[in-house]
């Protein structure tokens, strides 16, 4: 799985929400740094040559469909940044955002049941 630039990533999460789309209806989910609908159309094609999406053909138009599920985007998305900033350590995932103050003792607690449930 090749890694997406960000507005790809973009792209891919408006496809995973809508499942089957033409370049005009991706364009109108996209609320800022609109690109031109050619600039649009290349970077979809783009996602197809990269294995990610597909496309049905009516005419001219091609309706583009994903062909990666989001799940299994998101745990490579996630192995790899665990991987990369984490030294593949869940322990300093969860330091990282205790630190930041981006999770709560209560949360903490909801993960650790679900820890224990699983053993």
């Amino acid at each position: 799985m090749q890694k997406l630039t960000n507005k790809e990533e973009e792209i891919m999460h408006i496809l995973w929400r809508l499942q089957k789309a033409f370049v005009k209806d991706v364009l109108f989910e996209i609320k800022e740094d609109k690109p031109h609908y050619n600039t649009l159309s290349t970077i979809i094609r783009n996602l197809e040559d990269k294995g990610y999406v597909g496309h049905n053909a009516y005419g001219k138009t091609h309706q583009y469909y994903p062909l990666v599920e989001k799940e299994a985007y998101k745990k490579r998305f996630m192995n790899t940044a665990i991987e990369n900033y984490f030294n593949s350590s869940y322990k300093n995932v969860v330091s990282f955002f205790a630190k930041e103050e981006k999770i709560s003792a209560d949360e903490l607690r909801e993960i650790i049941a679900l820890i224990e449930k699983k053993q």
